[in-house]
């Protein structure tokens, strides 16, 4: 049996951090070797693994695959043996994933199928990625397998960056704005409130609410900065547990637009995968497995394995989902006229590209409505600070100046 070199990270018997590597045959003999020299195992992954995870960018990772199932994509229609074809597909990859790669293209060559030489390296390949290549493998259409996933990842990345460049501009007028908004409520009132004072002018009701607001801002700036730097960190900390996410998430669906926005998100994902995977030749059940196993969202994830156990009792597809209330009814209704005409792969895929496009729509309007009132938002802060100094400078005696 090959060796495997294992990253691992564990604690001593005084809980003092270890780090180092060591080989094995499985992660399973690499924890129980570390507990025989009498440290306890943390966290043990392949070295490569652990090298994507630490040292490598999600993009980078995630456009390695892209690459990666492009050139399989159009190698393996030609009729190249796929050992072959993984050789020739890691000159148009690099880093962590043609790093993985190799390692792929060993095992398959000692013969060892691919899904299964994939599935040794989950950080790269999703359980999404490998059921579709097992379900082509088994189907005889590893070509045609692919071929789908390349469609999806494509997908995937399109939709990604039409929103990053959708969130680009109101990011960047937030971020203006709120530095505007400290520059003038920080330091030019400061000094306009300092001259009113040396006129020996007294200072109107909103004025002198401004400016203790102002002073009040400048004096506890760093509690106010910790306060902002808590609230990412406290979600993160949430986030971390199961009862954080599900919490999170039901508190994300019972926000008016958020709610219906995420919903369809979701929707999207879980026909894309479904489909992708009963495209690929995989049975129902199978398919909603490798589908849970990819939705990362515990109420969908929830929501499909109650999908399945439905199934399971002899209940259709479009009946188990009609009992649901996380999916929108528009998904019930495609998969039923799905499965009447035999066609339920392609309705999923056409039921995910509708939902996609949606949110797409839905997020555009988002952001043109957060534009205008991120300007009325600044413009009516400016305008109250300039409305105040004014009734200053008008509520001055004449004579204060003689």
């Amino acid at each position: 049996m090959t060796t495997t070199t294992f990253a691992y990270r564990a604690a001593d018997a005084r809980g003092r951090s270890r780090r180092g590597r060591l080989t094995a045959t499985t992660s399973e003999a690499a924890a129980r070797e570390l507990e025989r020299l009498g440290l306890f195992p943390v966290d043990i992954r392949r070295e490569e693994e652990a090298a994507a995870k630490t040292t490598g960018f999600a993009f980078a990772r995630r456009r390695g695959v892209l690459e990666l199932t492009r050139a399989l994509a159009a190698l393996l229609p030609a009729g190249m043996p796929v050992a072959r074809a993984l050789g020739a597909a890691e000159q148009a990859v690099s880093g962590s994933v043609a790093m993985t790669l190799a390692g792929v293209r060993a095992r398959v060559e000692r013969g060892a199928t691919l899904a299964s030489a994939l599935r040794e390296h989950p950080v790269i390949f999703s359980p999404f990625y490998t059921g579709v290549v097992d379900a082509g493998e088994k189907s005889g259409d590893l070509a045609g397998a692919f071929d789908r996933l390349a469609h999806h990842l494509e997908r995937e990345e399109e939709l990604r960056s039409r929103i990053i460049s959708l969130s680009i501009y109101p990011a960047l007028l937030l971020i203006v704005g709120a530095v505007a908004t400290a520059v003038l409520m920080l330091f030019v009132l400061p000094r306009f409130v300092e001259l009113l004072d040396g006129a020996g002018a007294g200072l109107p009701r909103a004025t002198a609410l401004l400016v203790s607001t102002t002073a009040a801002l400048r004096e506890y700036w760093p509690v106010a900065l910790a306060l902002t730097l808590a609230m990412p960190a406290a979600l993160i900390a949430l986030r971390a547990t199961l009862r954080g996410r599900v919490a999170t998430a039901r508190a994300a669906n019972a926000l008016p637009l958020v709610g219906i926005l995420r919903r369809e998100t979701l929707a999207a994902s879980f026909a894309r995968l479904v489909g992708g995977l009963l495209s690929g030749g995989a049975p129902l059940l199978s398919a909603l497995d490798g589908a849970r196993g990819c939705l990362s969202d515990p109420l969908a994830q929830d929501e499909t394995a109650r999908i399945r156990a439905r199934i399971r009792e002899g209940a259709s597809l479009r009946q188990a989902l009609t009992e649901g209330s996380l999916f929108p009814p528009l998904l019930a209704q495609l998969v039923a006229i799905g499965e009447d005409s035999g066609r339920l792969p392609a309705f999923l895929a056409q039921a995910a590209a509708i939902f996609e496009r949606r949110t797409e729509r839905a997020v555009e309007r988002l952001v043109t409505l957060a534009e205008p009132m991120m300007i009325v938002l600044f413009g009516g802060i400016v305008g109250l600070v300039a409305l105040a100094l004014l009734q200053a400078v008008y509520g001055i005696n004449a004579g204060t100046f003689r």
